[in-house]
């Protein structure tokens, strides 16, 4: 295996990220500066091997062109800002994916990253029902204001700036805390210790929370995305009748939702009318139709076909659509037409590319894991004097890691299905975590390939 951060001086840049990490959704600013230090320690103890990463490398050209299309921008002083939006954040992955390189890291983050998740639904729960709001002259502090009654109205948005920006975080937080609630319960399982049904129980309670938060930020393609979550983990386990009912549920709704005449009566008497007005959009139908979607999107289209090559700069959709729109609207909706858009069609589909690459890359490690620890296994039972229970015990923990790195892959997959109808770049914590989730995945993945015979080579 190669150890990318082997030195037992260097833990405490573990350590430091681990507080990091935890403080981060509940007081980003801190939790972000703590970030930064790490990924300037990493930089320090690891530069000669970061710079000689392919991906970094392919990073790198990317950022290049970013800042050329941002010097033939419409707007340039513009674009030049929404390079923070990226830059600092492809810094940020060379240097974690140099940190995170096992799967005990990829479980200890994931701990780190639920477990304040609870208190960030209660403060919604608060906020929406209690009246709870403040923070204004903590701003600097906690770096996050409560609005009373949630933002939009009616929607709750905890420590969040907008109700989808807290969709988006629960959908991380949900995949990662079903991948750890499904591990504990496993564990449980074998061995029925009080500690392990405490930490079972405290998942339980903060993932139906998570569950209830993201309920309540009427988030239409988070709400989809999350069945599609469901359905994932559903047929990694093989629970087809899971997977049954969860189509026959998602179906009903849809039906009420958008279906024939034809039975769609009895369904919305069945169905709650809380899901088939929001999914029908007839809960809020008197948009302006500037504001749709459809609208947003046939214009960043025109806008790549006037400059496919550079674009029109970053930040400029924003200062663009409303000259034209008198409307104004902070992206598009759709974080790939936005790109192609302010940054042009080639530095898009580089972008894509790259990300492409190593979820790929990831995924086929995650189909391969068995190989990882496959001869461990058979030197084990290879001796007649390791006992049976220590070879299942292998087999529990080769289970248990397998779950651990598909819950990332599931985790990050839902940033990308969430970006096609949003974008969430915009958001400090949601981009960072992003970022992270990403690294993670290619840290792991390169730290334990030479144990497994892949048909793709990794680049280092």
């Amino acid at each position: 295996m190669t150890n990318n951060f082997p030195s037992e001086n260097r833990q405490w840049v573990w350590k430091f990220t681990q507080i990091a990490l935890l403080i981060f959704p509940l007081l980003p600013t801190w939790g972000g500066i703590g970030i930064l230090v790490v990924t300037g320690a990493i930089f320090k103890q690891n530069y000669r091997e970061i710079i000689h990463s392919r991906i970094n490398w392919a990073l790198a050209v990317l950022s290049l062109w970013l800042i050329i299309s941002c010097s033939f921008a419409a707007r340039p002083s513009e674009a030049f800002l929404g390079l923070a939006n990226f830059l600092p954040f492809m810094v940020i992955f060379a240097a974690m994916s140099k940190m995170i390189c096992t799967t005990n890291q990829l479980r200890r983050i994931a701990w780190l990253l639920v477990s304040p998740s609870l208190i960030v639904a209660i403060l919604g729960l608060g906020q929406l029902y209690l009246g709870w709001s403040g923070g204004k002259l903590l701003l600097p502090i906690l770096g996050w204001i409560l609005a009373p009654e949630g933002n939009p109205s009616g929607r709750m948005a905890s420590v969040f700036m907008y109700a989808n920006i807290l969709a988006v975080y629960e959908l991380i937080i949900l995949s990662l805390g079903i991948g750890l609630w499904l591990d504990v319960w496993q564990s449980w399982r074998h061995d029925p210790q009080k500690k392990t049904g405490w930490l079972w129980l405290f998942l339980s309670i903060t993932l139906l929370a998570d569950a209830i938060a993201l309920l309540l930020t009427s988030s239409r393609s988070a709400w989809g995305i999350t069945i599609l979550i469901g359905v994932a983990f559903a047929l990694d386990l093989g629970w087809y009748l899971l997977v049954l009912g969860v189509a026959t549920a998602a179906g009903a709704i849809a039906w009420a939702s958008f279906g024939p005449k034809w039975g769609q009566g009895s369904l919305r008497k069945v169905v709650p009318a809380y899901f088939w007005l929001r999914l029908s959009d007839r809960m809020f139908s008197d948009r302006p139709i500037e504001t749709l979607r459809t609208t947003q999107w046939q214009f960043t289209i025109e806008m790549s076909k006037s400059r496919p090559w550079l674009g029109w700069g970053l930040r400029n959709f924003t200062l663009l659509y409303e000259q034209e729109m008198d409307v104004w609207l902070g992206h598009p909706h759709n974080l790939w037409l936005m790109l192609a858009a302010e940054t042009g069609i080639p530095a898009t589909f580089f972008l894509s590319a790259i990300v492409a690459w190593i979820v790929a890359q990831a995924i086929i490690f995650w189909q391969n894991w068995s190989v990882v620890t496959e001869k461990d296994l058979n030197a084990r039972s290879g001796f007649s004097d390791i006992p049976q229970t220590s070879l299942k015990t292998l087999e529990k923990e080769e289970f248990s890691d397998k779950l651990i790195i598909f819950s990332y892959l599931v985790a990050f997959c839902s940033c990308i299905l969430f970006n096609l109808l949003d974008v969430s770049i915009f958001d400090l914590r949601v981009n960072t975590l992003s970022w992270i989730l990403l690294s993670a995945l290619w840290g792991v993945t390169n730290y334990y390939r030479p144990e497994a015979d892949f048909r793709f080579k990794l680049s280092k």
